[in-house]
């Protein structure tokens, strides 16, 4: 976890802020405050944070709202957030959770807790982001495998035509054994390639994507928080 992660803070109380602000500037976070919504929204465009911490009731703009927003737009749908609320309702979490908040804290809070939690989140978040870099580098490398092998393909066909020319000329016996030898090599290497593409697929038959990852330590979290 990169301690100068970005944290917003979004609360209408000052102490609130205050005391995050404190806090979490001396643990080596970057923190940027909001006092609603509304300002949350506008603090968005000049600050992307790694995380979200949200107070649920707030003037002008509810946490509920905000969150409905974010989760809405491409640009900050994948910014976790963690929800503070006075409400200790089952429904009230559940809806939170519906709406796409990472984490949910009753007041009155402990600050110890809502660091471990934020922890939590991040390291999952940098988990999250190493799976999804290697499944961009897999993809890359099944293309590239692709249009290998298609390469392949196209100068076997070639190295074919060659070799029919090339028998129709006389004394050429030494040239198509050339011919052969490129054709084998040609063979082999894309022998090699289709074991490589076999072994990529027998290994994703076998671990989680980074969707069903994502969908399942959601479920995880909800259920701990029940």
């Amino acid at each position: 976890m990169n301690a100068r992660n970005k944290i917003l803070i979004v609360d209408d109380d000052r102490v609130n802020l205050d005391f995050f602000q404190l806090m979490l500037t001396k643990l080596g976070f970057t923190v940027e405050e909001a006092g609603d919504g509304i300002d949350a929204l506008e603090k968005m465009k000049e600050f992307y944070p790694d995380i979200i911490l949200l107070d649920n009731i707030m003037p002008r703009m509810s946490g509920w709202e905000l969150t409905k927003s974010l989760k809405e737009d491409d640009r900050y749908k994948d910014i976790p957030i963690v929800m503070f609320s006075a409400l200790d309702d089952v429904k009230d979490k559940v809806a939170g959770f519906e709406l796409g908040v990472d984490d949910y804290i009753t007041k009155p809070f402990n600050f110890s807790e809502v660091l471990a939690r934020i922890k939590a989140i991040l390291r999952t978040r940098e988990l999250f982001a190493q799976i999804a870099m290697r499944e961009s580098r897999l993809a890359l490398a099944e293309g590239l495998n692709r249009d290998m092998r298609r390469t392949l393909s196209d100068l076997a066909k070639g190295v074919d035509a060659l070799d029919t020319s090339v028998a129709a000329l006389p004394a050429t016996a030494g040239l198509s054994d050339k011919i052969g030898e490129l054709r084998g090599l040609i063979e082999e290497l894309d022998s090699r390639i289709g074991r490589t593409v076999s072994e990529w697929e027998d290994l994703k038959k076998n671990e989680i994507g980074l969707s069903a990852l994502e969908n399942e330590a959601r479920k995880f979290m909800r259920q701990g928080q029940r």
